[in-house]
């Protein structure tokens, strides 16, 4: 196409071109825009119509129940529902950024679509107020909207993620005189973080926000304002006055362009066309102001929609849908007729190799230095163009600047390729989503898949995630979803082959997801073979919990030997069954039932005690009984004579019978059965001393404490009852005699009878209250004189030492007594001449 027939479809505003080409042919059929309420989503998204029931219009042979339908941008109907909503009128509706569709009625109602025409639950309210007073207006952006009542009163929800409408500040309008037009400045752009109202009230202009209300002087504005558009980025308001005048000012109220139109009736249509121009819209007219005040103007025979985009505006009508934009730098560089840039040589070049013409040497010579921009250019222009003939030719033409530059990056043509190959496939009109290379990049690759999944276009999205470098498990596990809802009447068994086949393309794919959603769908059957096939033991074993299959999962979590999903299992199975049933399912899993065990021990001794029972381990439940008994010992009000002294000995009763029970745990019986009989003592002890410290001590505990006391009977009481053996009661008597000091009751004791153990217990005794006098008395008496040397050592007495070592003749015993006093050098060389003497005489 030569350059003459590119640049003849452009108009010049100011020194500016813009460009008007049509995208798509409408494939709709009998739609009229006039009589329809229309929401178009930005970014190529879908067109929900529905009959406008505000307006009288002529049904012909369509039925009288309103229809909401959905399109594609190119005019194919991708759903419709029939419109039954109470409420009243339906004031308003437009896209969020995630492709609902909200839809508002007069009674403040929020009635949520899908782009399937799916209805979403709940619906919401935007308050009491407005149901009352009845919503009159609403203007919409990203995901947020502000509605205003009959009454003058602002609402507002700023994210429609989480619907909760707030009032503005009061703004004084009665319901005589609402204003003249509103807009919006979006949160994003204001400083205070929230969204900003702009109001055309009589000869004045209002901005209200959550806190205030400013009013704008009528001489800072230039009068009565019919009709408000904010640019993209909230610096600029773009006025139609009462006397026809077209004003573009910042939102300081300083005026830029100032355009006086034919016409003093408001246009019903105002869009930013990007930054640089502004579209305004009557009944047959298309005009477009420049920032110099310069116009063009299309005529149209039919009606149109406005859908503003980040680098132009889409223009709808019943018949097409076209693309109004500035012309790219780079296109104008190429393509302006009589243009001599480097770009353009570069493409003329082109065109005379096509034709082998020598010409083309001669211009690559001309724009020798200048090359590596030409071929920029080039790329530039061929990503923004919608024409693939086009694109192509552009990127040749850059490839064959490209051959003759040295320093030129070459991946610069092949991601370009890449981009285009993406916004081809997508703005095909059977998928109809007309992205602009500018508006791609804003929207990002993955928004981009997302949307397509959400049109279920899963093939196309994930050979876009495959060609970009996606993850394509998000695309693959929607379209399983997807096709479970759409295959009730595939069986279980073909449908998990048709999925499992698709499924295996991603590795790590979560089967759980998708048979999550299957078990949703209420197919419960096909949801638990799916779920068989999940790697994740942490993903599987949730999932067949919430399905009921309590007995394959507790199986998988013993499989995985993760404590927690057993927990999580036993838990679960616990809750919900019987606690036979319970016990049933963890008695023949080892791991399950130990954990249960180790649990139970800490926090559910009651149960635990069912679950031995119920098991015949009765010595397990003795022992559960014990430790509660000692628990109850724990209490300091156990003692005393408390009330908790008697369960605490019929939780050891009950201990005793049980263990008797069995043939096996004899000793634990006796144990039990004297320990029962030790604490009814210590009780009985403690309530007539009026002294809490004989519960819980060992029996020799109990007889040294009786006989510190004084109370000998009863230490013989408890000696008797418990079998004590003479050599331990000695021990014992003689240790308590000492710790009490009762030196005289010691020595008494001592010559009452021969002690069975010896004088050794007196000496030990009388060495470690350190009173070497007393224990002087019992050492002679000592019968092995190994004892009496060392028993000498322990109170300083080195002669007396050597001399019981020299009876005993034993040289190793006279080396460690040496060291004992080694600091003793008399000493030392006492020990060493027994010691000579000794192995003189032949003994060691």
């Amino acid at each position: 196409m030569s350059n003459v027939s590119v640049a003849a479809e452009w108009q010049l505003l100011t020194d500016r071109y813009y460009r008007k080409p049509e995208l798509y042919p409408m494939r709709w059929k009998h739609i009229d825009l006039s009589r329809n309420k229309v929401a178009c989503a930005p970014f190529g998204g879908p067109i929900a119509l529905i009959r406008d029931d505000s307006k009288i219009v002529q049904l012909y042979a369509e039925s009288a129940l309103r229809k909401l339908r959905i399109f594609n941008s190119a005019g194919v109907l991708l759903s419709e529902t029939v419109w039954k909503h109470p409420g009243g009128r339906l004031i308003g509706m437009s896209w969020t950024e995630d492709q609902t569709l909200i839809c508002i009625v007069q009674d403040g109602t929020i009635y949520r679509y899908n782009v399937h025409g799916e209805c979403l639950e709940p619906n919401f309210s935007m308050g009491k107020d407005c149901f009352e007073q009845n919503v009159v207006d609403c203007v919409f952006w990203g995901n947020g909207v502000v509605c205003l009542t009959e009454a003058g009163k602002l609402f507002c929800v700023p994210d429609f993620k989480e619907i909760k409408p707030c009032k503005l500040a009061e703004i004084g309008v009665g319901v005589e005189e609402l204003p003249h037009c509103m807009a919006v400045i979006e949160p994003q752009y204001t400083v205070s973080g929230n969204v900003e109202v702009l109001l055309g009230v009589g000869s004045g202009f209002v901005i209200v926000d959550e806190d205030e209300v400013r009013f704008i002087d009528e001489e800072k504005v230039g009068g009565a304002v019919q009709k408000i558009a904010v640019s993209h980025n909230g610096r600029f308001l773009a006025c139609f006055m009462h006397d026809g005048r077209f004003l573009v000012m910042n939102t300081e109220f300083i005026n830029f362009t100032n355009y006086q139109c034919e016409s003093a009736l408001p246009p019903e249509q105002m869009a930013w066309c990007g930054l640089d121009s502004v579209l305004l819209y009557w009944d047959d007219v298309l005009l477009m102001v420049g920032p110099s005040g310069d116009s063009v103007s299309y005529f149209n025979d039919e009606p149109v929609i406005f859908i503003p985009e980040c680098d132009g505006v889409r223009v709808l009508s019943n018949t097409s849908m076209e693309f109004v934009q500035r012309v790219p730098d780079s296109t104008v560089s190429i393509f302006k007729i009589g243009s001599t840039s480097p770009a353009s040589l570069l493409f003329d070049a082109l065109d005379h190799f096509d034709r082998r013409s020598a010409k083309a040497d001669e211009n690559l010579r001309l724009i020798r230095s200048s090359l590596p921009e030409a071929v920029e250019a080039c790329i530039d222009a061929a990503g923004h163009e919608f024409d693939v003939s086009r694109q192509r030719t552009l990127l040749r033409a850059a490839s064959y600047g490209q051959a003759f530059c040295s320093n030129f990056k070459r991946d610069h043509i092949q991601e370009m390729c890449k981009t285009l190959r993406v916004l081809n496939a997508v703005r095909d009109p059977e998928i109809a989503i007309p992205l602009s290379i500018e508006q791609y990049k804003l929207l990002s690759a993955p928004v981009l898949v997302g949307r397509l999944i959400n049109a279920h276009q899963h093939l196309l999205a994930l050979r876009i995630s495959e060609y970009v470098g996606l993850n394509q498990e998000v695309v693959v596990m929607h379209w399983a979803c997807a096709k479970i809802t759409a295959s009730l009447a595939i069986p279980d068994a073909a449908l998990l082959e048709i999925l499992l086949d698709k499924l295996k393309l991603c590795k790590g794919m979560s089967y759980a997801a998708v048979a999550a959603h299957a078990d949703r769908s209420g197919r419960r059957k096909l949801a638990a073979m799916l779920v068989d096939h999940e790697p994740h033991y942490s993903k599987q074993v949730p999932l067949l919990l919430s399905i009921a299959e309590e007995e394959t999962a507790l199986v998988k979590a013993t499989e995985s030997g993760d404590t927690d999903l057993v927990y999580l299992v036993l838990f679960h199975i616990w809750q919900k069954s019987s606690a036979l049933e319970f016990f049933g399912t963890i008695q023949a899993r080892a791991l399950a039932r130990d954990l249960f065990i180790a649990y139970a021990r800490y926090y559910k001794h009651e149960f635990l005690k069912d679950f031995f029972l119920s098991t015949g381990q009765l010595q397990e439940v003795a022992l559960l009984l014990w430790k509660e008994s000692w628990e109850i010992g724990k209490n300091s009000m156990a003692s005393k004579g408390s009330p908790l002294h008697g369960p605490r000995l019929k939780l050891i009763e009950k201990a005793h019978d049980l263990f008797a029970e069995t043939k096996e745990h004899n000793f634990e019986s006796k144990a039990a059965e004297e320990h029962a009989k030790l604490l009814r003592i210590q009780h009985e002890l403690e309530v007539s001393t009026k002294q809490p410290i004989f519960v819980d001590s060992s029996i020799s505990d109990t007889i040294r404490t009786c006989i510190a006391l004084g109370n000998h009977r009863a230490a013989m009481k408890v000696k008797t009852e418990f079998k004590v053996s003479e050599k331990r009661w000695y021990w014992l008597k003689v240790f308590a005699l000492a710790t009490i000091r009762d030196w005289d009751a010691l020595e008494k004791f001592s010559k009452e009878k021969r002690p069975p153990n010896g004088f050794r217990p007196f000496v030990e005794a009388c060495i470690d209250a350190d009173e070497k006098g007393e224990a002087l008395k019992y050492i002679p008496k000592l019968a092995d004189p190994r004892e009496r040397a060392e028993a000498y050592a322990r109170i300083g007495m080195a002669k007396e030492a050597a001399d019981a070592a020299s009876q005993a003749k034993d040289g190793e015993l006279l080396g460690r007594l040496k060291l004992s006093f080694a600091q003793n050098t008399a000493a030392s060389s006492i020990f060493d001449t027994l010691r000579d003497r000794l192995s003189f005489q032949g003994v060691s």
